[in-house]
């Protein structure tokens, strides 16, 4: 079983990156090894069940349970102890990480108000990709009348290219949505 985006990555994106690049064989063409997704939640400290609850948001996101991540340093200024709740994460890869992808490119973030686009700036050099989302509501399968507080969070995905010029092209012929 594929997912749709993996069928076009394998028919449309591999053949174009080809292309475009001058690959010989199509192992060199660059490919998304995983995606993060990452819930930093500050009030969890205080409150507890906010750190369920985004727990729980995260796992009807992603369709996976995510790791609880623990403060590694202690920061008088944040009242944080070290091993403290701070937030949660899950890493997709294979068929999940591309029904995660094909759902956040083709339905989330044209839901997102006044949208024109993903920059085309968030590249870290060595061809991996991250974006910041405001709100959780703009995935479909969050109710907005259970959600208990608005969190963001961050997304970044993976790739095997070797520069921002490789990756970006891949994931503009997957079909994200940049900025012009």
């Amino acid at each position: 079983m594929t997912s749709r985006l993996q069928d076009k990555y394998n028919n449309e994106v591999v053949p174009a990156l080809m292309e475009k690049f001058g690959y010989q064989n199509i192992m060199q063409a660059p490919k998304i090894e995983k995606v993060v997704l990452n819930m930093g939640v500050g009030e969890a400290r205080d409150n507890p069940k906010a750190l369920e609850s985004a727990v729980k948001e995260m796992t009807t996101i992603s369709g996976q349970k995510p790791v609880v991540t623990k403060a590694k340093k202690s920061v008088s200024n944040f009242k944080l102890r070290e091993g403290m709740s701070v937030g949660c994460k899950v890493t997709l890869r294979g068929i999940k990480m591309f029904d995660f992808l094909d759902k956040l490119m083709n339905v989330a973030l044209p839901r997102v108000r006044d949208f024109r686009g993903v920059p085309a700036k968030s590249f870290d050099g060595r061809g991996n990709y991250a974006l910041g989302i405001k709100e959780q509501l703009i995935f479909p399968e969050i109710d907005y009348d259970k959600v208990d507080a608005i969190r963001g969070m961050d997304i970044i995905i993976t790739t095997t290219a070797k520069s921002d010029e490789e990756a970006r092209e891949l994931l503009k012929l997957m079909g994200m949505p940049f900025t012009r």
